[in-house]
C-alpha cells in the first residue's frame, strides 16, 4: 500500500506539465514563424530600396557625365576662340620659338577642374622600421 500512494504522488506533477509545455512549444513555434515572415518582408523591402538607389546612382552619374562633357565642350570652344584671337596679336612665325610649357599648365588646370585624375594623390605616411604587433594575438606556448 505504501508503494501505491508514493507512485501516484510522483506521476501526477509530470502529467500536468505536459499540456503547459505543449502550449509553450506551439507559442514559441508561432513566434518563430512570425519572425521568419517579418525578416522575409524586411529583406524584400531592402532589396527594392537597393534597386531604387542603384537606379538613382546610375541616373546621377549619367547626368554628371553629361555636365562634364558640356564643360569640356565649353572649354574647347573657349580655347578655340582664344586661338583665333591669338593670331591677331603678335605671334612669332616659328612654332619652335613658342615655349610648350606655357600651354601645359592650362591643360593641366582644365584636367584638374573636370576630372579626378588630375588631382594629386595624398602622401602616404612613412613606414616604421619596426612594426609593432598586437600583443593580444601573440602565441604563447610552453
Amino acid at each position: 500500500m505504501w508503494n501505491l500512494t508514493s507512485d501516484n504522488a510522483t506521476s501526477k506533477p509530470g502529467r500536468t506539465l505536459l499540456p503547459v509545455l505543449t502550449v509553450l512549444f506551439l507559442v514559441s513555434y508561432g513566434l518563430l514563424t512570425m519572425l521568419v515572415v517579418e525578416q522575409g518582408r524586411t529583406i524584400d523591402s531592402q532589396r527594392s530600396l537597393i534597386r531604387l538607389l542603384f537606379e538613382d546612382s546610375v541616373q546621377l552619374s549619367h547626368i554628371k557625365g553629361k555636365a562634364i562633357q558640356k564643360q569640356q565642350a565649353e572649354a574647347q570652344a573657349r580655347a578655340q576662340s582664344q586661338k583665333k584671337s591669338a593670331p591677331a596679336q603678335s605671334v612669332p612665325s616659328d612654332p619652335r620659338a613658342q615655349s610648350p610649357s606655357t600651354h601645359r599648365p592650362q591643360a593641366g588646370a582644365k584636367n584638374q577642374s573636370t576630372s579626378k585624375f588630375g588631382r594629386p594623390l595624398p602622401q602616404k605616411p612613412p613606414k616604421d622600421t619596426v612594426d609593432q604587433g598586437d600583443d593580444r594575438r601573440t602565441l604563447i606556448s610552453i
